[in-house]
C-alpha cells in the first residue's frame, strides 16, 4: 500500500513539473532527436540524486511516458563523501522504486580523495559505458543545464580551447554506433530547475563538496560566475548558451570542410597537397585526425603540435619525434608515421 502511495505521489509531482517545464522549454534539438527514435528503443538516465538529474528523470517520465517501462536509471557512487554518498545512492534507489523504473548502481573502486575532476568523470563514464553495453542501451540522458554551459566555457577558455571544446556540453552528442548522449535541460537555468522542483514538492540531494573550493569548477561556480553575471548587466547564462549553440554550428561546419579536404591513404599517409591553401583551422583538424589514427604515436606537447602544424602547412621536409615508437615524416606532399628501427 505504501509503495502505491509513493508512486502516486511521485507521478503527480512529475506531471506538475511537466506543466511548469513543458516540452517547448526543453532544448529543441533534443526533443526533435528523441521524437524520431524507434518506439521500442530503451533509454538510460544518469541520476546522482541532485536537483538536475531528479528534474530530468521526472520530465522524461512525464513527457515521454511510453519510455517508462524500458527506462533504466544509472547511479555512480564516487565514494569520496562517505555516508553522504551512500545516502545519495539510497535516495536514488527509493526514487526508482517509487517510480517503477529499473535502477543500476556502480562505485569507484579506485576512489582517491586527491583525484581531480577529470579522474572522477572518467570513472563515472566508464561505469555508464559498461552499464549501457550490458543492457544493450545506446541512449544516455544527462542533466546538464545552462549554468554548466557557462562554467564549462569559462574553464575551457582558461586552458585555450577551440570551437570543439567551447561547444560542450552538447545537447545531442552522437555516440557510435547509432546512440547518443542527450542534455535537454541546456535551455534552462539552474535557478529554474530548483524553483520548479520546490514548487511541486520534489526533494533532491545536495552535494556538500559543490560548496567547497577543491575543484576548479567549484571555484568558477562560487567565485567567478556570480560576479560575471552581475557585471554583465544582462542574462549572461542565456548569452553563454547562445554562444555555445553558435560555436557548435561553426564546429560542425569546420568538421564538414575537413571531411572534404582530409585524405588519408590506406597506408596511413596524409595527403598534404589536398590541404594546400586551406584555412589553418581545417589543416589543424586534419593533423589532429591523423595523429589520433597513429597507434604508436605518443602525445605531443602544444609546442610540438604547433611546430608540426607549421611544417605541414609549408610542406617542409621534416622528421619530428612522436614518442618512443616513431617519427612524423614529411616528404614532399605526404605526412607519414615512420616507426623507429
Amino acid at each position: 500500500m505504501e509503495k502505491l502511495k509513493q508512486k502516486s505521489i511521485w507521478v503527480a509531482r512529475a506531471q506538475r513539473l511537466a506543466e511548469l517545464i513543458p516540452r517547448g522549454r526543453l532544448h529543441p534539438a533534443v526533443v526533435a532527436w528523441a521524437d524520431g527514435r524507434p518506439a521500442n528503443e530503451r533509454w538510460a538516465v544518469a541520476c546522482s540524486g541532485g536537483a538536475d538529474s531528479v528534474c530530468l528523470l521526472l520530465l522524461l517520465l512525464a513527457h515521454w511516458p511510453r519510455r517508462g517501462p524500458g527506462l533504466c536509471v544509472l547511479h555512480f557512487n564516487h565514494r569520496l563523501r562517505g555516508a553522504a554518498a551512500a545516502a545519495d545512492a539510497r535516495f536514488c534507489r527509493r526514487l526508482c522504486r517509487s517510480l517503477g523504473v529499473a535502477y543500476a548502481a556502480g562505485s569507484w573502486r579506485g576512489a582517491d580523495p586527491a583525484a581531480g575532476e577529470a579522474a572522477a568523470r572518467d570513472a563515472r563514464f566508464a561505469f555508464f559505458g559498461a552499464a549501457l553495453a550490458a543492457r544493450r542501451i545506446r541512449v544516455l540522458w544527462l542533466g546538464h543545464q545552462q549554468d554548466d554551459v557557462a562554467e564549462t566555457m569559462l574553464m575551457r577558455l582558461a586552458r585555450g580551447s577551440g570551437t570543439a571544446g567551447l561547444a560542450a556540453p552538447r545537447p545531442v552528442q552522437a555516440v557510435p554506433p547509432g546512440g547518443g548522449r542527450l542534455r535537454p535541460l541546456l535551455s534552462l537555468r539552474k535557478a529554474e530547475v530548483l524553483a520548479a522542483l520546490s514548487a511541486v514538492g520534489a526533494p533532491w540531494r545536495e552535494d556538500a563538496t559543490n560548496r567547497g573550493r577543491a575543484f576548479f569548477r567549484n571555484r568558477i561556480r562560487r567565485d567567478v560566475l556570480p560576479r560575471w553575471i552581475k557585471a554583465s548587466g544582462r542574462d549572461a547564462l542565456a548569452g553563454a548558451a547562445l554562444a555555445r549553440d553558435l560555436l557548435d554550428e561553426d564546429d560542425r561546419a569546420l568538421e564538414e570542410w575537413t571531411d572534404l579536404a582530409c585524405r588519408v591513404t590506406p597506408a596511413g599517409r596524409l595527403d598534404l597537397a589536398r590541404l594546400a591553401d586551406r584555412p589553418r583551422a581545417v589543416v589543424r583538424r586534419a593533423l589532429h585526425r591523423w595523429l589520433l589514427a597513429q597507434a604508436g604515436a605518443g602525445a605531443l606537447s602544444r609546442q610540438g603540435f604547433t611546430a608540426l602544424l607549421a611544417a605541414v602547412e609549408r610542406r617542409r621536409p621534416t622528421r619530428q619525434s612522436l614518442g618512443k615508437e616513431g617519427f612524423a615524416v614529411i616528404d614532399r606532399k605526404w605526412l607519414a608515421f615512420a616507426k623507429k628501427k
